[in-house]
């Protein structure tokens, strides 16, 4: 698979094995790792760092095969769903620090450059959210506001 904006491929990594069912050694109690996930995010976690603490601290290499739901499914059945995506959430506060930082440093192109690729992604996110209607109809990516989306 290519990358997004460069001519060339993508480093070759580890690929988690192909399971269908939870391993014998790891901790499958679901209902405790619902309460895990949803005292998580009550703490400011976010979807990804949860995956990671349940792997990490209490022996979940998937949560999905332990439950049978992805920790977003589980966050919108407890009505803790972010109203921004997580993926989008991340790519807005990148394009939000090269813009202050361009703000100071007016003159750095490779930044520029950067910002307009980052915010290139931003858009073509929106539009798939929009399409599959994770974000309201009509929802737009303006940079002037893009600091009161996070806030919120």
């Amino acid at each position: 698979m290519a990358r997004m904006h460069a001519r060339r491929r993508g480093i070759s990594r580890s690929v988690r094995p192909y399971r269908t069912s939870a391993p014998d050694w790891s901790n499958t109690d679901k209902e405790t790792i619902i309460k895990q996930v949803v005292d998580m995010k009550k703490e400011g976690l976010s979807s990804a760092r949860i995956g990671l603490v349940l792997r990490d601290k209490f022996g979940v290499p998937s949560v999905k095969l332990a439950t049978g739901k992805r920790v977003d499914e589980i966050l919108r059945e407890n009505g803790l769903e972010s109203s921004i995506p997580e993926d989008l959430r991340n790519l807005i506060e990148k394009a939000l620090g090269l813009r202050k930082h361009l703000t100071e440093n007016k003159k750095d192109l490779h930044n520029k450059r950067q910002l307009n690729l980052t915010e290139a992604k931003v858009r073509r996110l929106v539009k798939y959210y929009v399409k599959s209607k994770r974000l309201p109809a009509g929802w737009l990516y303006k940079p002037e506001t893009a600091e009161i989306l996070l806030s919120r």
